[in-house]
């Protein structure tokens, strides 16, 4: 801890407290999490640690609390995290209720970060008040990833069978026991979240917890009379006990009181980190000489830890299943590498499209297995010079992916392609435009690539220590 300062107390947990700090190097002003780690081996909850820093690595947006890196000591785990100056938004509400378009900015903010969220494949599951921050310029950010859930570790229904959140906003299907879609449960809470911001009280509340969820299970709650006839319907959508009739996310963005006002448009990682750049053709032709790129995320020290396969943290809690993702390492140009992907998509008559930051998708024509293939194509950039292309499957049937992986991607990247990574090396193959590099060459390579990550060999230590501490499962 000798980067940071530690200042005042800013809330505790059971195991945890919150500090304010600020970095010695340049001042800024950060949060951070101390844990407790013998609290946590006594209790069983290294799962939970684990699995909160591997979705942390995940959603980065502009509405969700950032995750800087992460420490730790023989007794503690530090998280160091942006710091929210404007407290919890639960302080906000417990002075009343807040005017419509206030209250309207905070929930499209709200759906926005959850929308990220589900498209990473991570469901909050304890969505309330107080765990939504406020930054100083009063835009929303929610914190504490502690209960989540990532989509890969459903059951085989399909659903998650873990009991968690906060009694007040769990949704009703949560609380039957037979099973849930994480993401209509997270946009229950959000309901809840919506009436408290315009009500200045929760729709469900009772001494007796029975009672109370007797109240959810049948979505028993009265409207004030100062809430907008729009604002009700949507909220009757929202907190709709049938899980299968409920509104959608997606349909949410489309309601007329939603989309009132002015809208934070959805962002992604890169969005966190610079503005991106919208005027990138995907359609245009491969050839052409492209004046616009999008903004490349830059990796840092924990980014790259966290996307080398020997700290994939998915594994400690995920049965080893067939890879529905791939990643490489170019020497190429974000320049040269997006129309490579682009002649790739064409060559396999793919449909190509274009997301959030830049990312490429690539869809199939007609439905397989398990529905339509989708495979996104995202870059990340170590240096100006050196760049991580990392391609995951979104949808569709995983052998399938594996099949149009390997027969068709990697052969039609083989000239961008430094080395594709794999589970027992960083790089397996030589340089294309240089096959006569011997094993210690290509090391040198690799070094010179990595140092310019300055905190890397530190933080690699710091990571080892938490992750494969020998009491660590």
């Amino acid at each position: 801890m000798e980067r940071y300062e530690l200042g005042r107390l800013l809330g505790q947990g059971t195991f945890a407290k919150v500090y304010y700090a600020r970095s010695i190097a340049t001042g800024e002003s950060v949060a951070i999490k101390v844990i407790d780690k013998d609290k946590v081996l006594r209790v069983g909850l290294v799962d939970q640690i684990k699995r909160e820093i591997s979705v942390m690595r995940i959603v980065k947006h502009p509405n969700i609390v950032h995750f800087y890196e992460v420490l730790a000591t023989k007794n503690k785990i530090y998280f160091v995290m942006e710091y929210a100056k404007g407290g919890e938004l639960f302080k906000k509400v417990a002075k009343g209720k807040l005017k419509e378009d206030l209250a309207r900015r905070y929930f499209q903010q709200l759906i926005n970060a959850v929308d990220f969220c589900h498209s990473r494949g991570v469901y909050h599951r304890d969505l309330k008040p107080e765990n939504v921050l406020l930054d100083e310029c009063e835009d929303l950010k929610i914190s504490d990833f502690g209960l989540s859930a990532l989509a890969d570790s459903k059951s085989q229904d399909g659903l998650l069978h873990t009991t968690c959140g906060t009694p007040a906003y769990v949704a009703p299907e949560v609380i039957n026991r037979k099973g849930y879609d994480g993401a209509k449960a997270d946009v229950w809470s959000c309901g809840v979240i919506l009436y408290v911001l315009l009500a200045g009280y929760l729709p469900f509340h009772e001494s007796n917890l029975v009672k109370m969820y007797r109240k959810i299970g049948k979505a028993q709650y009265k409207c004030p009379g100062w809430f907008p006839p729009e604002a009700r319907k949507l909220l009757a959508r929202i907190l709709d006990p049938n899980p299968n009739t409920r509104i959608s996310i997606a349909k949410i963005k489309e309601n007329s009181w939603f989309k009132r006002g002015k809208i934070s448009r959805p962002v992604t990682y890169a969005d966190f980190r610079k503005p991106v750049s919208s005027n990138i053709d995907i359609h245009s032709d491969p050839g052409e000489d492209r004046q616009h790129m999008p903004s490349i995320p830059s990796l840092n020290a924990f980014d790259i830890i966290a996307l080398s396969p020997g700290f994939d943290l998915s594994r400690l809690f995920e049965e080893p299943s067939v890879k529905r993702e791939a990643s490489f390492t170019s020497r190429q140009p974000a320049s040269t590498i997006y129309p490579k992907l682009e002649e790739i998509a064409k060559r396999l008559k793919l449909k190509l499209s274009k997301k959030d930051a830049g990312v490429l998708r690539f869809e199939g024509l007609k439905e397989g297995r398990k529905g339509v293939l989708a495979v996104d194509a995202e870059i990340f950039q170590f240096t100006p010079e050196f760049h991580l292309v990392e391609v995951k499957k979104s949808s569709g049937d995983t052998l399938e992916f594996q099949k149009i992986l390997n027969e068709g991607i990697r052969p039609g990247l083989q000239d961008i392609v430094w080395a594709w990574q794999d589970e027992n090396q960083q790089l397996s193959q030589e340089l294309p435009e240089q096959q006569s590099l011997d094993q210690s060459q290509q090391q040198q390579h690799q070094q010179s690539a990595l140092d310019q990550q300055a905190q890397l060999v530190n933080e690699q230590q710091l990571m080892q220590q938490l992750l494969l501490q020998d009491r660590l499962p």
